[in-house]
């Protein structure tokens, strides 16, 4: 390991550390696979007499966990380092993923369990995502393009993301144990994680004099003309899409799929994340400092994706369906990137963290767009295609916005 020695904030090694990240990306990679393994399971749980409404908001609940783990988490890092507070992550996502292993029959054990899989999350986003940012770059490794650290988090999330709600769907269709097995393979993935974290270097060095907390919670570049008009605008569609493909659009096509509602369920969630994984690499080509190439084809194709859902809830057509998670999971992975690369760009060192726990906490709360949308639909009888277009008309908004901002 290279010797570390505090310039400033900052740390310097002697020597590089070729995979330094790559641990890291590993423990962000299993937490996001905990984090939503949950989804394609909502099927199962809703089949199995939960109400709608209840498992919505399950779906929701972790962002509760995500959102002060998000705010808290970043700005403690960049006081104390990464190392303290990414080292407890895959313990605290592994525990969440025992108490839904064995809470399929208690509500209160389900929200434990989905609580802390996002306090698990949120730790993995902001600081987690810092920390593989910081470890793709010299001294740790030799010199790479820029925005590389931005793309390993965001396909690391992606990743686990979408193969862990594959899995979990596949196991819960036709494995043993199906409310059960899914959750202790990702409680093992985690553990095994937790290892390789451990051997990663830390990246800043802890503050000699750090002052207080509620000044570091602060984070002044989030009034920065370009993160409100143009980062701030992408994120609110991240889970939003998310949550539209693969939590509402399932449930309203069960009784379609009504002999394995579950496997469809995962299907159609690998597809979206498929979608949102394959087109990072791509974005990254396409973005280019300054210019609203990306932020616009992102948004675009979130229009695209909630006028194909919408179609889709009013038809229940399966190609529908299917066109509407490969169009929301692009728009998602290019938005993902998109918003990652601006935070890149426009924060300082040591507000790295706080910035992008600001754009993770916003773009979190789309998860409880299926919540609102059930309980809309329950108490006011309005279909799912009129509130779909509805979102497409909000996200044309945001689209104005963003093709009116000016150059950074």
């Amino acid at each position: 390991m290279a010797t570390l020695t505090a310039v400033g904030s900052r740390t310097t090694g002697i020597g590089t550390h070729p995979k330094a990240w790559l641990g890291v990306a590993t423990a962000i990679f299993a937490i996001a696979w905990g984090g939503n393994e949950f989804t394609p399971l909502l099927v199962m749980y809703k089949r199995d007499g939960l109400p709608v409404t209840t498992v919505d908001l399950l779906l929701f609940e972790y962002v509760l966990g995500i959102v002060p783990a998000l705010l808290i988490g970043g700005p403690l890092s960049d006081r104390y380092g990464r190392r303290p507070l990414m080292r407890s992550a895959p313990f605290i996502a592994a525990t969440g993923s025992t108490l839904l292993a064995f809470g399929s029959a208690s509500v209160p054990m389900l929200s434990a369990g989905r609580v802390l899989c996002g306090i698990a999350l949120g730790l993995a986003m902001a600081v987690g995502s810092s920390w593989l940012k910081e470890l793709s770059q010299p001294p740790f490794t030799a010199a790479t393009a820029s925005g590389t650290g931005a793309r390993r988090s965001a396909m690391s999330l992606t990743g686990g993301f979408g193969v862990g709600a594959g899995v979990a769907g596949v196991l819960a269709q036709w494995a043993p144990w199906p409310d059960t097995l899914a959750y202790l393979i990702n409680v093992t993935l985690c553990l095994v994680a937790a290892a390789l974290v451990f051997r990663a270097p830390e990246s800043i060095a802890p503050q000699a004099n750090p002052g207080r907390l509620r000044d570091d919670l602060e984070v002044p570049v989030a009034a920065h003309h370009r993160f409100r008009t143009v980062a701030l605008p992408v994120c609110l569609w991240l889970f939003t899409s998310s949550a539209v493909a693969y939590a509402i659009m399932p449930t309203l096509m069960m009784p379609k799929v009504h002999n394995a509602p579950i496997a469809f369920s995962a299907l159609i969630t690998v597809i979206t994340l498929g979608c949102g994984f394959g087109i990072q690499s791509v974005a990254r080509r396409i973005d280019r400092p300054g210019s609203l190439r990306l932020p616009v084809l992102a948004l675009s194709l979130v229009i695209l994706g909630m006028l194909l859902a919408a179609a889709a809830s009013a038809t229940l057509t399966m190609w529908l369906t299917v066109l509407t998670a490969i169009a929301l999971g692009m728009g998602f992975g290019s938005g993902l990137v998109a918003g990652l690369l601006e935070i890149e760009r426009m924060a300082r060192p040591d507000d790295l963290a706080g910035l992008t726990a600001v754009f993770y906490a916003v773009s979190y709360l789309g998860f409880g767009v299926p919540a609102v949308m059930a309980i809309c639909h329950d108490s006011t009888g309005l279909g799912y295609p009129a509130m779909l277009g509805g979102l497409a008309a909000a996200c044309a908004v945001c689209l104005a916005v963003v093709s009116r901002s000016r150059a950074a």
